[in-house]
């Protein structure tokens, strides 16, 4: 007897590096067959982070885009999912997140009637706006989500605030941290050369600093690309590696701005072996990235935020990031504290990572087995003594 499918639905890379655990999990539980659906968002980002764990994806939509509009990506990936649904019907639909794909994943499966579970589930900045349209589509997700993993206690709170029942929500912990542990655990040569030459045989300090996401783009950019090069030059024994936007318009930005700046590497999208390793390697993160403020905690690396407000607010309480904004004083000025201090910099990471023990993945497998009648449900995630459970966001 075949077993039941579940499809997983991921069009960015986070979400494919975020699925690729769960997959894995549910291949090795052996009660349901998982089927990694790429919906055609970011296809070969896709197919490049799920390479890094010896996956692929078993189906790929074909979007065309002409316009590069929300409306039209999300009716596109919803009409193909509809279609593909309506003759391979899952027992149950995973989404990952916040992005288009999710809430065309779960639109689709709800008006199917199949079960939505909702893979980091619960976060929240309290503001439409930021980010954008992210916090719209989290929240939307929520309305039709049969199950809730939550990645982390506050996260749950969250949703049971929105009257979702506490029945339909568990605390999984998050399955990036246990993608990154499993890959940078791997220690694998630097696929890009740029950044292979520049961490061959270096003593220096490396700081990572990555500038994504959309609010950060213009003048932001400038300011952060500002403190970067305040830093380098306060600090002789640091080097930076800052893999850009593929926008070109943003790498135009980030080349004018750092050209000729001697110790940072500037490259492309990175390989997720390549970022895992660097994130490990790391004395300090720049980052406006979720999922990054989610793994530097457990190689033990702080994180100085470069947004203003961040829905990830457990990291904030348990003193393991900061928000700086981007605001070059302030961005130089934190840095500059944990340059100077090895143990302030120490410090802020001693409690651990509040988004998962590593067996996140493990949990959600079980869940959704549990959902479909053939597990029990698992223990919720363990909850850290340091982890706040106050809700809302810190600005």
């Amino acid at each position: 007897m075949s077993l039941r499918e579940v499809h997983l639905v991921g069009g960015t890379r986070p979400e494919a590096v975020k699925l690729a655990p769960v997959a894995l999990a549910m291949r090795e539980a052996g009660l349901l067959a998982p089927v990694l659906l790429a919906s055609g968002q970011h296809p070969t980002m896709v197919t490049q982070a799920l390479a890094a764990f010896g996956l692929e994806p078993d189906i790929t939509l074909q979007v065309e885009r002409t316009t590069g509009g929300q409306a039209e990506l999300l009716t596109a990936m919803i009409r193909q999912l509809d279609e593909l649904w309506s003759v391979r019907t899952p027992a149950a639909v995973i989404v990952q997140g916040d992005t288009t794909t999710s809430l065309a994943g779960a639109l689709a499966a709800f008006w199917r009637r199949i079960p939505v579970v909702h893979l980091e589930a619960g976060l929240r900045s309290g503001d439409l706006e930021s980010p954008f349209p992210e916090e719209g589509n989290r929240r939307l997700v929520a309305q039709v989500a049969a199950l809730h993993l939550a990645p982390t206690p506050l996260a749950a709170m969250n949703l049971l605030d929105e009257k979702i029942p506490a029945s339909d929500v568990l605390v999984t912990g998050n399955t990036v941290v246990d993608a990154t542990l499993a890959v940078a655990g791997r220690k694998l040569p630097f696929e890009n050369q740029d950044v292979a030459a520049a961490r061959a045989g270096s003593d220096n300090r490396l700081v990572l600093v990555t500038a994504h996401r959309r609010e950060s783009w213009g003048e932001p950019l400038d300011r952060i690309l500002a403190a970067v090069k305040e830093l380098i030059a306060r600090y002789d024994d640091i080097e930076v590696v800052l893999p850009s936007h593929p926008n070109p318009a943003v790498r135009s930005q980030v080349d004018a701005a750092l050209a000729g700046v001697e110790r940072v590497t500037v490259t492309d999208p990175l390989p997720y072996p390549d970022l895992s390793r660097l994130l490990s390697e790391a004395y300090l993160v720049l980052t406006d990235s979720g999922g990054i403020q989610e793994e530097a905690p457990s190689f033990g690396v702080p994180a100085l935020v470069l947004r203003d407000v961040t829905e990830r607010v457990e990291s904030l309480h348990a003193g393991c990031a900061k928000l700086v904004g981007s605001d070059p004083a302030l961005i130089v000025a934190e840095a500059s504290a944990l340059l100077d201090s090895r143990a302030l910099r120490d410090s802020m990471t001693a409690g651990g990572n509040p988004y998962g023990d590593g067996l996140a993945a493990v949990r959600t497998a079980q869940a959704t087995a549990a959902l479909l009648g053939l597990a029990p449900a698992p223990e919720a995630m363990p909850v850290p003594s340091q982890t706040a459970l106050t809700s809302g966001v810190v600005a």
